[in-house]
């Protein structure tokens, strides 16, 4: 069996029969198929990414079987990536190396559900999570818009917020992550546990520092959320109106987002629902918070356009109104349009509509704008998720420049290095556990843009290397 992705000398042939009795999978379209995430919202990324493939798919079913994949990989000195519903935007799951995919999908088992948690698999499907959870009436405190095929260890792997962020903070934040386990890679791979704190030194690092094989999240009494949609002459004003949103005393939503009107129009399953060339606030609010909702955006000026419950939603043959938030938005455009991208930009804290108003005009018509409200260490916060019309790197530069004399900040969604994309630093820690649980570099290593500097170093020299 040659090598599909061209970068590796390995006996592909011989791997695959060391590797039973796990399922695997060597048809090479299928494995490309499976090289491949959301990076192509990114023209950067596409143009940098979309040769990259892995050499053979493994879907281990149980950890007994992932510890197996993993001792054959590290026999081989292969190059491996873990994957779940390959929903990222920044190429995680892409084996720039080549090498091992390992597919997470079978091992997804909802293992308990207690009183504030839920434990389950790493591969576990967020929505039949959230299935089961509220048939004992919980919900997760936040959850990804992509969650009908975004897999749990996808989300702490690759993930920093979502769906009820607004209401109980980043994925980081206190109480959320409660804890995890994770798999070395070692000639003996073992499960090792982090709890509380200590699972942020696996969380976000893109699968580089351990295969997550369970997930223990934070949840929240379910409550009958109602999809609000409202409508805005200003962008201004719909952004002012999210502001007061998440802040009024009698509202308590799980989810806001302003949405440019010029966007909107990208959202056929909308029209006739919402008022054409107007700016638009999502929202999910609590049935009993409706009259309090419809007075808030009386008194901001706005219009109130659509509120239905799951049945009503259903009965209108509607999309989740989530789906016109995060990056669904920007999905929503690209499905119509491929020359559209996006940035990913932290707005000045506190909000202040003033701002936003001062920096659109400067940006120019290729740049839409797109908020998402959130909570960070208890503050509330906006992230601009903006669509823009890609023309040149120099013009997303330019733009990136804009925002940033600004005050705002930029977290580049056009690299496929963890350093850039979600943590703009390096984050040590990360790094030091990979030394511990991947002592041979071969988990998504091209993904951090130091570890080839570092690797020779023990953890704890590493890690003091954040200190400094």
């Amino acid at each position: 069996m040659t090598s599909i992705s061209g970068k590796t000398d390995i006996d592909w042939e011989a791997f695959a029969k060391a590797l039973a009795p796990v399922e695997i999978i060597t048809d090479t379209v299928l494995v490309k198929k499976r090289s491949r995430d959301f990076f192509w919202y990114s023209p950067i990324l596409n143009a940098e990414l979309k040769k990259c493939f892995g050499d053979l798919v493994a879907r281990p079913k149980t950890t007994e079987e992932l510890a197996h994949v993993l001792k054959v990989a590290y026999a081989h000195n292969a190059p491996i990536v873990l994957r779940g519903g390959g929903t990222g935007n920044y190429g995680q799951a892409v084996p720039v190396d080549g090498g091992l995919i390992v597919e997470t999908t079978a091992m997804n088992r909802i293992l308990e559900i207690g009183d504030g948690f839920v434990r389950c698999e790493g591969g576990a499907i967020i929505a039949n999570v959230n299935a089961a959870l509220k048939e004992q009436g919980w919900e997760l405190a936040m959850f990804p818009s992509t969650q009908d095929i975004a897999t749990i260890g996808g989300f702490v792997a690759g993930g920093s917020s979502g769906i009820g962020s607004v209401a109980h903070g980043m994925l980081r934040s206190d109480g959320n992550l409660i804890a995890l386990k994770a798999m070395s890679v070692v000639d003996d791979p073992q499960e090792h546990l982090f709890e509380g704190e200590d699972a942020l030194q696996i969380h976000h690092a893109w699968g580089m520092n351990g295969a997550i094989t369970e997930v223990t999240l934070r949840t929240v009494p379910a409550r009958n959320w109602i999809g609000c949609m409202a409508t805005f002459d200003a962008y201004e004003q719909a952004y002012a109106a999210g502001c007061a949103l998440t802040t009024a005393p009698d509202v308590s939503p799980k989810l806001v987002s302003t949405v440019d009107a010029r966007i909107t129009a990208y959202f056929p399953k909308l029209a006739g629902h919402i008022r054409p060339n107007r700016h638009l606030l999502v929202s999910l609010i609590p049935q009993e918070d409706v009259d309090a909702f419809r007075g808030l955006i009386e008194t901001e000026g706005g219009h109130v356009d659509l509120i239905m419950d799951d049945a009503e939603r259903q009965a209108k043959n509607l999309p989740h109104v989530f789906e016109f938030s995060y990056n669904h938005t920007t999905l929503q455009v690209l499905k119509a349009d491929r020359s559209a991208t996006y940035q990913q930009i932290g707005c000045p804290i506190p909000p202040d509509p003033a701002k936003i108003a001062a920096v659109r005009p400067e940006l120019g018509d290729d740049v839409w704008m797109h908020h998402e409200f959130a909570r960070l260490d208890g503050q509330v916060v906006t992230f601009d998720l903006p669509i823009i019309w890609y023309s040149t790197t120099e013009r997303l530069n330019k733009i990136n420049t804009i925002y940033e004399a600004h005050q705002h900040s930029v977290y580049d969604a056009h690299t496929w290095h963890v350093e850039g994309a979600g943590l703009k630093n390096t984050d040590y820690r990360h790094l030091a556990w990979k030394k511990r649980m991947d002592p041979k570099g071969l988990l998504n290593s091209a993904k951090s843009q130091v570890w080839q500097q570092i690797c020779h170093l023990e953890p704890d020299q590493i890690e003091k290397l954040g200190t400094t």
